[in-house]
């Protein structure tokens, strides 16, 4: 039987924002020693009074503590509680020694008073007009989240999840949950329709209501998007949708009709001719995603289309000018590229390492620049921006950055009312470009510019929706040059003519001879089959055979990459090992069930723009505050403070997955390959982890494994019309 006991809280030694669960400390009348409680408790304040039910259990360290299985709270009566209650914190402008002051005021009509005639607080000394608009912003606040929380918690939500519920509704936040609990998954960042789909449940809404049906067809929609389609097949949607949803085919098909008549979504019919069979289907887009590919394909032409700024010039002495400038002799595809370069509206340069692709940008802009052309340089991530801007000696910008990015005016400041201001845009690393960021791109650039988009079509796609690059190239409707000469000094490089190999679909050497200078000896595969025995190599490599051999800092210089999350090698569990191993000592916190601690290896995994951090961008903790849990990381130099609730925007970094490493280049790079990976075992995925490694490639696993991904170049097909608008359009 469940034991009562009440007290008053005294300290709250733990809790965590995310559970709710709480360690505090209670003052019980009639006990000397005050008695440790835990259990989940929301929003817990000194001072309150608690009524608890539950059990005593005892402790191998901390000794004898209760354990809540349910409580309440009631408002604080003595004069020490209401004081510990208004001087805890929760009140910004309002700390102990102006809480004593109130006290001494008011005394046991404290509260009464701040609850109906809170304007009497200027009777304190001390307490100005400012701070008493302060305390009445933060006290009805408080009220409000607090009936949040406890609203949203008796239906499952956590207390993180209620504090950005509030912040996005205020006071209408019960209100609106209540009138539809399924814009959670699109208004509030981490809640998604399953989540939504149970506080639902708890409001009664019945499973084929047509609120709940259309919410979950967007809801399959938007998996879809994040699996890269920018469009979905008509009956796939409609059979996916009712496996998730267990409801009639007649409701799916009668909700897709009311989000198509309210614009949520566009239905267009598709002719498709594949291997010489008519294929005729719907396709369902997204209203955005629609917006998006249908722009592009008007925009490119338009570009396409477009006079370019006169401008007097030779080419064939423009070639011999630049090569002399750079004491260099180009290639005959190199040549045609600059060519096109001088000549055409719109170019595509693709290629892999060591093909001559930075030597032709460096072409291109010397040229251009002895012309006087307005240049801007721009790529998707702030490492390749960066990289960019070492390799061509010229400011380049994220894609974001550069169209002037702004959640608080609205989104990209850039665009086809207010342009950039340029004759000539090279984006490097187009491949990483998805439709939606594509559409905002063409968007801003001038109509009589130049756009040259530079990439390596083989490495994998981007994250976001869509094939871009790939489907420019395969419309044959805009000029490419496709690099597929390794020059000589790349050739030295093992990583390059691997990377070379792989993407032809043969095997890398993978026991070379001993090379003459040991310079090059820049590529390893180490054959183990036993997954834990590859953490236990993975570890000794990092911390003690790569720093050793090749003055790598192991924190700094050496990244893991897996094909996967989870598993002995995924990238959860050797993020934990690595941590211990690279960063011991003890936890200074929890978030997600991820452990931190200062100097701990970070990545961004989404994009913040109020922060200028963006997905990828790889950081160090540098502090941790204990009492208010805010993390400062510092990303190249820079200082980023985050609040709890931004914290699932973080993740370890000391192993991260290939498709997080697209855009970067490290140092040394270490890559497990085992057949437990075989569903993600693909050619470009091999590919982009090994041409992420700059000086170092060091491959652990089998050649099983490696063959199986090395034979599988089946890309996993994305829906997307772009290829097939541009033809038309050409």
């Amino acid at each position: 039987m469940p034991i009562s006991l009440t007290g008053r809280i005294e300290r709250i030694t733990y809790t965590n924002s995310e559970n709710g669960f709480t360690i505090a400390t209670v003052k019980v009348p009639d006990r000397h020693q005050p008695v440790t409680v835990l259990g989940k408790l929301i929003a817990p304040v000194p001072g309150v009074t608690i009524k608890m039910e539950g059990d005593w259990t005892r402790h191998s360290k901390y000794g004898r503590q209760f354990k809540i299985v349910s409580y309440e709270t009631t408002v604080p009566v003595t004069l020490e509680g209401i004081e510990r209650y208004l001087g805890s914190g929760m009140i910004p402008g309002l700390g102990p020694v102006m809480a004593r002051r109130i006290v001494r005021k008011f005394g046991k009509d404290t509260l009464k008073i701040i609850d109906e005639d809170i304007h009497r607080l200027a009777e304190v000394d001390g307490i100005g007009t400012k701070r008493v608009a302060m305390i009445i912003k933060a006290w009805e606040a408080q009220k409000d989240i607090r009936a949040v929380m406890i609203f949203l918690q008796s239906h499952g939500v956590s207390s993180t999840y209620a504090t950005k519920i509030f912040s996005f509704y205020g006071n209408r936040s019960i209100a609106a949950v209540k009138e539809n609990p399924f814009r959670l998954a699109t208004d509030i960042p981490g809640i998604g329709f399953l989540t939504a789909d149970r506080i639902a449940a708890k409001l009664d809404i019945l499973p084929d209501s047509e609120i709940r049906v259309k919410a979950g067809i967007l809801y399959v929609l938007r998996q879809v998007a994040d699996e890269g389609n920018v469009f979905y097949p008509y009956e796939m949607l409609i059979t996916k949708s009712i496996e998730i949803l267990s409801v009639s085919r007649e409701a799916v098909k009668n909700a897709v009709g009311a989000l198509f008549h309210d614009r949520d979504i566009v239905i267009e019919d598709l002719n498709r001719d594949s291997d010489n069979i008519q294929q005729n289907y719907k396709a369902v887009y997204l209203t955005h995603l629609h917006v998006c590919e249908t722009e592009i394909a008007r925009r490119l032409k338009s570009l396409l289309a477009a006079p370019k700024i006169p401008r007097k010039i030779q080419v064939d002495e423009a070639l011999a000018w630049v090569q002399r400038q750079l004491s260099i002799v180009l290639a005959r595809n190199q040549i045609k590229a600059v060519r096109f370069s001088l000549e055409k509206k719109l170019l595509v340069i693709t290629g892999g390492p060591g093909t001559g692709k930075t030597t032709i940008i460096n072409a291109v802009l010397r040229i251009f620049s002895r012309l006087g052309v307005r240049i801007l340089l721009a790529a998707p991530t702030g490492r390749a921006a960066k990289r960019m801007s070492e390799t061509c000696g010229k400011s380049a910008r994220t894609i974001h950055r550069l169209l002037e990015f702004s959640p608080a005016k609205g989104g990209f400041q850039k665009n086809d009312r207010h342009p950039l201001n340029c004759d000539l845009l090279v984006v490097d690393e187009a491949s990483m470009i998805d439709t939606v960021l594509m559409h905002h791109l063409l968007k801003a650039i001038p109509a009589g510019a130049i756009l040259i988009l530079v990439g390596d079509v083989n490495q994998l796609p981007s994250v976001g929706a869509g094939t871009v690059l790939k489907d420019i190239i395969d419309s044959e409707a805009v000029a490419v040059v496709e690099l597929n000469e390794i020059f000589r000094q790349a050739r030295q490089s093992r990583i390059v003519v691997n990377a070379h190999k792989i993407n032809s679909g043969k095997m890398p050497e993978l026991n070379p001879s001993v090379p003459s200078d040991p310079s090059v000896a820049d590529f390893y595969f180490i054959q183990q089959e036993d997954p834990e025995k590859v953490v236990e190599i993975i570890l000794k490599l990092v911390i003690h055979r790569i720093p050793q051999r090749f003055d790598f800092d192991p924190m700094d210089d050496i990244q893991v990459l897996s094909p996967m999350h989870r598993g002995v090698v995924g990238t959860t569990n050797l993020n934990q090992q690595l941590q211990n191993a690279l960063n011991p000592g003890e936890d200074r916190f929890t978030r997600n069930g991820l452990s931190f601690r200062i100097n701990d290896k970070v990545m961004q995994i989404r994009n913040n723009y109020d922060k200028e951090v963006f997905n990828g961008d790889i950081g160090r903790i540098a502090q941790i505050e204990s009492f208010t849990q805010h993390v400062t990381v510092i990303f190249d130099g820079r200082e980023v403070v985050y609040e709890p609730t931004e914290l699932d925007q973080m993740v370890p970094a000391y192993a991260i997955s290939v498709h997080k490493s697209q855009g970067s280049e490290y140092p040394a790079v270490i890559i497990p390959v085992l057949t437990q990976h075989f569903l993600l075992l693909q050619r470009n995925l091999i590919y982009t982890a090994i041409t992420r490694g700059r000086h170092l490639v060091v491959i652990i696993g089998t050649r099983k494994a490696l063959g199986i991904a090395i034979n599988n170049d089946k890309v996993r097909k994305r829906y997307t019309d772009l290829k097939h608008r541009l033809t038309w359009s050409a």
